[in-house]
């Protein structure tokens, strides 16, 4: 019995602890930051720019919806994390991806690690249940 109990716990808690960065976060601090920081190219709705898909005359994409019908879910909290605070260009060099010309800025200067994580966990806050248990699944579990 003390098995089973043990081996239920770490079920339910590989959930929890896999995005564990966006939990007990303050969802109208992320939901004002986002209005203030966000909506001018990610949509005040998170529907993005028109023809995201598409990159323009530049070579730059476009900003994605945060919505579920962006591809926002499909990444790990760190990558949203990291390309929100150093930007996409530095983010992706990070992780040896060069040569994407992204068009999202650094927010390091103006917003704390604590309003960035608000942002994402807003943003997460607004997909439908299905959604936030992918997008769970694509997080490493925290030790």
């Amino acid at each position: 019995m003390r098995r089973f109990l043990a081996i239920a716990t770490c079920l339910v808690a590989s959930g929890a602890m896999a995005d564990h960065e966006l939990e007990g976060r303050d969802l109208d601090r992320g939901l004002a930051l986002y209005g203030n920081y966000c909506a001018a190219c990610h949509g005040a709705n998170l529907e993005g720019q028109p023809d995201w898909q598409t990159p323009g005359a530049d070579g730059v994409l476009p900003a994605p919806p945060h919505d579920e019908t962006g591809h926002t879910w499909h990444h790990d909290n760190q990558l949203l994390f990291d390309y929100t605070k150093q930007g996409g260009a530095d983010a992706l060099a990070a992780r040896g991806v060069s040569g994407f010309p992204s068009g999202m800025p650094a927010f390091a200067d103006s917003l704390s690690d604590e309003e960035i994580w608000d942002i994402l966990a807003y943003i997460r806050s607004t997909w439908p249940k299905r959604v936030q248990d992918i997008h769970s699944d694509r997080n490493p579990r925290h030790d």
